[in-house]
């Protein structure tokens, strides 16, 4: 999407009616004769018109097929119509076609995923959360699988009930039966359906199942006995309609049509799409009766204008059909990979579709640069070919695993053995990752702008770079913050440059006059804040909530640098006053109390500080704050029935129902967010399953208290001296994870 070019062309767009007093052949169908003809511009001079598939992703005529098709601008376009007008229009082809469509077949994990997301805007976990609990009260057979076949009793329950529900007519004489020649398909269990071997219609369970599960067994039941009807029939017809311009050009129009004579499974189901243009593929389009020869009555010529469109962003159901096409993933694992790439913050949701955020570009690129066979799209299935040979005993598991880890002389045909194994691919690279060359990422290589797509950041123009506050945009000297509703591919060089050469609040205060490193006021993600020193080994400090950044000084600046303020140390801990995302606090080791406003962050005192310690905690900030009014009211949770509201909470925003909570995601603003958002939020919530619970602390019993505290000054020294050793033996044996300073 970010190399995208749109390309812009012309057609016309043309509405026929048949001449009046024409013959049809003997046709009696007055209604049809009235029909009206719709066409559009193919060809002109007998050269194909250009239309959106005509197109690369460059905006460009695509030249493989042999001779290009013909770009028509708008004037060309609206200088032809007006020369068609008042042309003798007729028919010169009519070709009819037998048009016959064969049922889906029923559900198995993706494709319910699919269908789900698609018809019901249900998110893959919210799918899997809703299907187990059918499964568990015994309405569905179990929904993690990878078959498509049903069971003779299955069969015969799908097309009892069709013929019950719709007429022997929609049985084929013969039971249908599906299979998948998939690689690796784990088939122990047959397709997703209804159980029994009488299935229990929608409306026979509706009071025994909340909206979303009565919603998904309907779909589930329908594709089931779908799946055992007759096939769609009926007529495609293409209709030729040509004329000659008042200059001698030979125009071609085309139009199509679809008369369905039996409507077979599409009784029960039609299947959803992603495009929507493709949903149009079962639907009927009437047509007059036209013969070749005919003449027409031109109704209008009107001149369009298209642009190309770029490649749609995944939503979660075409994310799992592609993980399935490539083998990635199984039925069991697809919910949980899309909650994993949204709660790791490499991608996040727009209405449906997942967008990715600069985290991700940078993961992929130390990935693709340093680990590509590890990403590889056929590792896993190579790895799986490689299991099932040791599974059939052809081939011995303790030298494949020694091959895959160490390596061998020999190569191997799969995986990382061919270049050393896993240990000195791991152990080799880590040492020669540059963190601030992954978390670079030119513009104009991921634009295309320089007609090499890539990621590097060794061409020139503006670079995106993942800083520890938040990714931001740099050409030169030059920085500005990137917001974060702005999608990557929004993000071109002009807009690049744009955020760049906006007026920032960002100024010079001054220099410390201890070190002589300037001190500066700015503006990040979190609000304004003082910085010490150079952006990569900066010294910051938010400014505070009661302060106006325009009249911060050079003292202000310096007064804020100094926190966190050590206060002293009381039991061998240190004490300090600092201020945090939820307000000024002081701390001793795991426990802290709120101060009652920012400025006692300077005047707090050691032995103030011991007295606040010694207070039990309590909620909120002084004295207990009245419950705030939700921020929002959406209706009542489909799962749970109980009301959903969205409040304020010291995490951000979360939509609640009173007994499950869940955060908003990036990119859900309060004002927008709906009842179906704010129930798909709770239904993902739900999936994860609950928090673990933190483990309370074991009480001494109280006979042996004054043992343990006799005992706990005499073994303090000891224990202090057996920590330090420990840490400093694990730090020379611990490999570092994450560099310090820089942008990582």
């Amino acid at each position: 999407r970010m190399a995208f070019r749109s390309a812009e062309y012309w057609d016309i767009f043309g509405v026929f009616g048949m001449s009046g007093g024409q013959s049809s052949g003997g046709s009696d169908d007055t209604g049809d004769r009235a029909l009206p003809l719709p066409a559009t511009l193919i060809s002109l001079d007998d050269q194909r018109i250009a239309s959106g598939r005509d197109f690369d992703s460059r905006g460009r005529l695509k030249t493989e097929t042999g001779t290009p098709a013909r770009q028509l601008d708008e004037a060309t376009a609206r200088g032809l119509a007006e020369r068609l007008t008042g042309a003798h229009f007729g028919v010169r082809s009519v070709e009819e076609r037998p048009y016959r469509r064969s049922p889906y077949a029923p559900f198995m994990t993706s494709t319910l995923q699919q269908e789900a997301g698609r018809k019901l805007r249900y998110s893959s976990a919210r799918t899997m959360q809703v299907a187990q609990r059918l499964y568990e009260n015994g309405f569905i057979t179990y929904m993690r699988t990878d078959s498509i076949a049903l069971s003779e009793t299955a069969v015969s329950a799908a097309r009892a009930q069709a013929s019950q529900l719709y007429g022997p007519e929609y049985v084929p004489d013969k039971p249908r039966s599906y299979s998948r020649k998939v690689k690796n398909a784990q088939e122990a269990h047959e397709a997703i359906r209804p159980t029994g071997d009488t299935f229990r219609t929608p409306g026979e369970i509706a009071g025994q199942v909340n909206s979303d599960e009565f919603r998904l067994y309907e779909l589930i039941w329908q594709r089931t006995v779908a799946s055992q009807m007759a096939d769609a029939t009926g007529t495609s017809a293409t209709i030729r309609i040509g004329a000659t311009s008042s200059s001698g050009e030979n125009a071609l129009f085309s139009a199509s049509g679809k008369v369905i004579t039996f409507p077979g499974f599409l009784r029960a189901y039609v299947e959803g799409s992603d495009d929507p243009d493709a949903e149009l593929e079962d639907r009927e389009r009437r047509l007059p009766p036209v013969r070749e020869g005919d003449g027409l009555d031109v109704r209008s010529l009107d001149p369009r204008g298209h642009s190309t469109s770029p490649p749609a962003r995944y939503t979660e159901a075409s994310l799992v059909k592609t993980l399935e096409e490539l083998g990635i993933g199984r039925p069991s694992t697809y919910a949980s990979i899309l909650s994993t790439i949204q709660d790791r913050g490499y991608a996040w949701k727009k209405g449906s579709a997942l967008l990715p955020t600069w985290v991700a570009f940078a993961v992929i690129k130390l990935l693709e640069d340093h680990f590509a066979r590890l990403v590889d799209y056929r590792f896993t299935s190579s790895v799986e070919d490689d299991l099932d040979e040791i599974a059939g005993g052809r081939r011995a598991g303790n030298d494949w695993l020694t091959r895959f880890y160490f390596g061998s002389d020999q190569g191997h045909e799969h995986g990382v053995a061919r270049a050393g194994g896993l240990k000195a691919l791991v152990g080799e690279r880590l040492t020669d990752i540059d963190a601030r060359e992954v978390n670079s990422l030119s513009l104009e290589r991921l634009t295309g702008a320089d007609d090499s797509v890539g990621a590097t950041s060794e061409a020139s123009g503006p670079v995106v770079r993942i800083g520890r506050y938040g990714p931001y945009v740099q050409e030169g000297d030059q920085r500005a913050s990137l917001p974060d509703d702005l999608p990557p591919d929004e993000l071109t060089v002009e807009k690049a440059r744009e955020l760049l050469a906006a007026p920032s609040d960002d100024r010079v205060l001054g220099v410390d006059p201890e070190t002589g490193a300037e001190i500066a006021l700015k503006n990040g993600r979190f609000g304004p804040y003082v910085q010490r020193g150079p952006d990569d080994d900066a010294v910051r400090s938010s400014v505070f909530s009661s302060m106006d950044p325009t009249q911060v000084t050079l003292e202000d600046a310096l007064q804020l640098l100094t926190l966190p303020r050590t206060l002293g140390t009381s039991d061998g801990e240190e004490i300090t006053a600092q201020n945090g995302r939820y307000g000024p606090f002081i701390r001793k080791g795991s426990d802290s109390r709120s101060l009652e406003s920012e400025a006692q962050l300077f005047t707090v005192t050691l032995d103030e500080a011991l007295a606040l310690l010694a207070q039990p905690k309590t909620r909120g900030r002084g004295a207990a704050r009245a419950a705030a009014p939700p921020l929002k009211e959406l209706g009542n949770d489909p799962v749970s029935g109980k009301p959903m509201v969205v409040k304020e909470g010291r995490f951000g925003p979360y939509v609640t129902d009173g007994e499950t909570n869940a955060s908003l995601r990036k990119g859900d603003a309060v004002e927008e967010v709906t009842a179906e958002r704010g129930a798909e939020l709770l239904a993902d919530r739900r999936a994860r399953g609950p928090a673990p619970a933190k483990k309370a602390a074991r009480r001494a019993p109280a006979k042996k208290a004054a043992t343990k505290a006799t005992t706990k000054a005499a073994t303090k020294s000891a224990t202090k001296s057996a920590t330090k050793s420990a840490a400093k033996k694990a730090a020379t044996k611990r490999t570092p994870t994450k560099r310090s300073g820089g942008d990582a």
